[in-house]
């Protein structure tokens, strides 16, 4: 694979795990105790770190994109087999 295509990979996989991750770890105002600011949504996060949550979304990220390229040298999983059609 061309290191071009296996970084666009890996980028698309990125986003799509970064995307994936936003609700899981967040915290309300009201599960951590803090008083709500007027007008904040009930739904809104109490702290939002984003370089915690994208160093997580990076480490699941590399690990898919890892069994992505070994299925990619081993074939295991072809265009053949997932023609159900035929």
């Amino acid at each position: 694979m061309n290191p071009g295509s296996a970084l666009a990979v890996f980028f698309l996989i990125f986003v799509f795990t970064a995307f994936l991750m936003l609700p899981f770890g967040i915290r309300t105002d009201e599960e951590a105790g803090a008083p709500k600011i007027a007008g904040q949504a009930d739904s809104a996060p109490h702290r939002f770190d984003l370089k915690r949550h994208l160093l997580r979304a990076a480490a699941v990220s590399a690990l898919l994109f890892a069994l992505f390229y070994v299925n990619w040298t081993q074939g295991w999983i072809t265009a053949e087999t997932l023609d159900f059609y035929n």
